[in-house]
């Protein structure tokens, strides 16, 4: 149960990348998650402030540009700001502020002392140190049991450390690629000692949700939650937010085993909406095996929702008979309040879809017997929208313009004359209708045909004929 600090605002601090590398699908299913619970925040009424910071400073970064000359700079800029492009694709609500750790030095060495201070921190030759058993809950988050922690087994080896279990705050360097000046000398912040003193710079207090990843709960969640409370007398994040493992032929991603997938390359093959259906087919705490063939039935849900929306439009916009179906109006209503219960429910998404699809199956029903409860498809329609906005999902009409040739050759050979090319296509349309009518089914087929060849699709509907770029 969500209970703000601030009544009506959520403070949202989700961990962001670490951009030595094009970022990949297993991002994306993180971001996505994330994005489904900020939107239904939103709708909920709250106010979101979403921080997502930017690990701009951290090992990878450097082997990555020790391998091949690149600037640490240069390198982390061209890939965040790529991601960022895609996640927009992926219709992602940008994050508030996108804070980096090369720019908030001061706040992490600030930090570091008043650890130090509060005698839970200490230097030696090699860093600066938390000291782990001053924590009394340190292992609460993860379940991991201090006393079992191995020398060397997930920690680092440092024979300067009080304790195997102590973690750097600092790393003293001299001459690496990427190193700061600060009260212990040269050197650059450790991994965890980052997103807490960034989190509190932006947030000033506890923060109502924290997340991201499952792989980030032991040492990295761990470690935030420890070395904050012992700088702050408070608690860290009120709720904790955790996404699960996304696989590929049932293996983790990884370049050596050749099933690597950026998220450039996964946009190619899926639409910006499939994909992300795709992802919202499990819950954001279950394990996902990333399945193009699964993709592909993706697409064809994709197409069913806006098609079905599209029918609904097309009900609404012609004359109708007032007419009311309490059936109809019951079993929908109860569908939208399903859909809505799933999501309160821990964001159960594979639940509210199947009820997004439940009513769509009512809807066309209700639309093909003739008899039609107009009021009540209006205000459906209207919910469906909703629903579809705190999915993220988007109608993405395909434009006519790149059509234009063909479209204009069909307008000569058919003599037809518009102002637009909508305007010549629909009365292509009303042309091929007409010649059904007149049982001319030679040119009835022929202009399909023509269409098809330029890639535009007609779609014969109970009682009239839509169109779609292919």
């Amino acid at each position: 149960m969500l209970f703000p600090i601030e009544p009506g605002k959520i403070t949202l601090y989700v961990c962001g990348l670490t951009p030595y590398d094009s970022t990949h699908i297993g991002h994306a299913r993180t971001y996505v998650s994330f994005d489904v619970l900020k939107r239904y925040l939103i709708k909920k009424g709250y106010k979101v402030y979403h921080i997502q910071n930017i690990t701009d400073v951290e090992d990878k970064i450097i082997k990555r540009c020790m391998e091949t000359g690149a600037d640490p700079k240069t390198l982390t800029e061209q890939n965040h700001s790529e991601a960022l492009e895609l996640f927009g694709k992926l219709h992602i609500i940008p994050a508030d502020v996108y804070p980096a750790v090369t720019s908030h030095m001061r706040e992490i060495i600030d930090f570091i002392e008043l650890l130090i201070k509060n005698k839970s921190a200490y230097e030696t030759k090699t860093g600066v140190y938390f000291s782990v058993s001053t924590s009394k809950n340190y292992g609460l988050l993860s379940g991991q049991n201090l006393c079992e922690i191995e020398d060397g087994a997930r920690v680092e080896v440092d024979e300067t450390k009080k304790d195997p279990a102590d973690f750097a705050l600092w790393k003293k360097s001299k001459g690496e690629i990427m190193e700061f000046d600060s009260p212990w000398g040269r050197g650059r912040p450790g991994w965890h000692i980052e997103c807490s003193a960034i989190s509190r710079a932006y947030s000033k207090r506890t923060l109502d949700i924290h997340g991201g990843a499952r792989d980030l709960i032991f040492p990295h969640h761990e470690n935030e939650i420890t070395q904050s409370e012992a700088a702050y007398p408070e608690k860290f994040s009120n709720l904790w937010v955790h996404t699960g493992f996304l696989t590929v032929s049932g293996e983790k991603m990884s370049k050596s085993l050749g099933n690597f997938i950026t998220l450039n390359q996964a946009l190619k093959h899926s639409s910006p909406n499939a994909l992300r259906l795709f992802y919202l087919q499990a819950h954001y705490r279950s394990p996902l095996d990333y399945d193009e063939e699964n993709l592909n039935s993706m697409e064809e849900a994709v197409e069913r929702i806006f098609n079905s929306l599209g029918l609904i439009t097309e009900v609404l916009e012609k004359p109708q008979t007032k007419h009311t179906d309490p059936e109809f109006r019951k079993k929908t209503e109860e569908l939208i309040s399903l859909f809505y219960k799933n999501l309160d429910d821990d964001l159960k998404t594979p639940e509210a879809i199947a009820s997004l699809f439940g009513l769509f199956r009512l809807i066309n029903s209700h639309i093909s017997r003739g008899k039609k409860d107009s009021e009540q498809l209006l205000k459906i329609h209207n919910e469906i929208k909703e629903m579809l906005w705190m999915l993220g999902l988007v109608e993405e009409k395909k434009g006519l313009t790149d059509k234009e040739a063909g479209i204009s050759l069909l307008a000569k050979e058919f003599g037809i004359d518009g102002s637009s090319l909508e305007e010549i296509l629909n009365l292509l349309i009303s042309l091929r209708d007409q010649a059904r009518a007149n049982k001319d089914y030679n040119k009835s087929d022929r202009i399909r045909k023509r269409l098809s060849e330029i890639g535009i699709i007609i779609e014969d509907k109970p009682g009239s004929t839509r169109w779609k770029i292919q």
